[in-house]
């Protein structure tokens, strides 16, 4: 299987659509990916594939090689920075256009989610990241057949299970939970999204949907309640223009400082990757403290 040289697989799941898996994907890939560990990112959410989209990459074409599928680079490493390499693959990359429709029944989608894990030739990297559909349908019971009958041990090291704060919202993710029970996935941990909101012009984050929704539901399955996430405008700015994110004074999220003139220097810097823009917006010190957690787990220091 092509996931022989990987060396941990971590999924990103949600019973609830809409929650922001991908985005919490991405984010927790170029945290990973900062911190110095080789990432890839497989898309497996087949009607509505939107990594590519996050990475700007939505134009690349998948590339054949001996033996399977090259997925696409998103950054190479880069050693004098303690930067690790990220690529991904996804079904995006095999649509004609952005808005073409996945009209797949049951069985097609499962054919395509074990090739996904079967074709692509990741080559050794210590994180892959699997980015699922809502629900718990065909497909998550077949990554998780795949996965468990086909990785070695200790490989899929555990699932990040995405909620917001609403009760409609943890009601339908304590199902992904029990899911996770059911098929024997360790739940690395909870991350609450949409857990307020950072203005882009005053230092104020406001708490739209409430919050605590997803620490409640962490504590009563007994499981680590990784980070409240709020909503940040200039991250989407940021993956849609590539423009830097740029905070006012006194801008202070989760604890974290973020109002400095020195960001205002490089707002114009168009040229850097986006894993360096990623490190000036708001989320990256919530998302960096994420990512050591999870290695943290994966890798047996707690």
């Amino acid at each position: 299987m092509s996931l022989d040289r990987v060396k941990h697989i971590v999924l990103v799941l949600s019973g609830k659509g809409g929650v922001g898996k991908s985005s919490v994907t991405t984010q927790l890939a170029l945290s990973l990916s900062l911190a110095g560990h080789s990432v890839g990112i497989l898309d497996i959410d087949l009607t509505g594939p939107s990594i590519p989209r996050l990475f700007g990459i939505e134009s690349a074409k998948v590339t054949q090689a001996p033996g399977g599928w090259v997925p696409v680079p998103v950054h190479a490493a880069d050693p004098t920075k303690s930067i690790g390499s990220l690529s991904c693959m996804s079904l995006g990359f095999l649509l004609r256009e952005r808005g073409d429709a996945v009209v797949w029944r049951g069985p097609k989608k499962t054919a395509m989610v074990r090739q996904f894990l079967s074709d692509v030739l990741w080559g050794e990297i210590e994180y892959l990241l699997i980015d699922t559909p809502p629900g718990t349908s065909d497909e998550h019971i077949s990554l998780a057949e795949t996965l468990m009958k086909n990785a070695f041990p200790g490989q899929v090291a555990g699932a990040v299970v995405v909620t917001t704060p609403q009760a409609v919202a943890t009601a339908d993710v304590k199902k992904e939970l029990n899911f996770c029970v059911k098929t024997a996935i360790n739940v690395i941990g909870v991350v609450e999204n949409m857990s307020g909101f950072v203005c882009p012009n005053c230092s104020e984050c406001t708490n739209v949907f409430s919050s605590g929704g997803g620490r409640v539901m962490a504590q009563e399955f007994g499981v680590k309640f990784l980070a409240s996430v709020p909503i940040d405008p200039q991250f989407v700015m940021l993956v849609e223009s590539g423009k830097r994110p740029v905070y006012p004074e006194g801008t202070e999220i989760n604890g974290h400082d973020l109002g400095s003139t020195g960001n205002a220097v490089q707002q114009n810097d168009d040229t850097s990757p986006l894993v360096e823009k990623y490190k000036s917006c708001s989320l990256y010190p919530i998302f960096r403290d994420i990512a050591k957690d999870v290695t943290n787990v994966v890798e047996g220091s707690v």
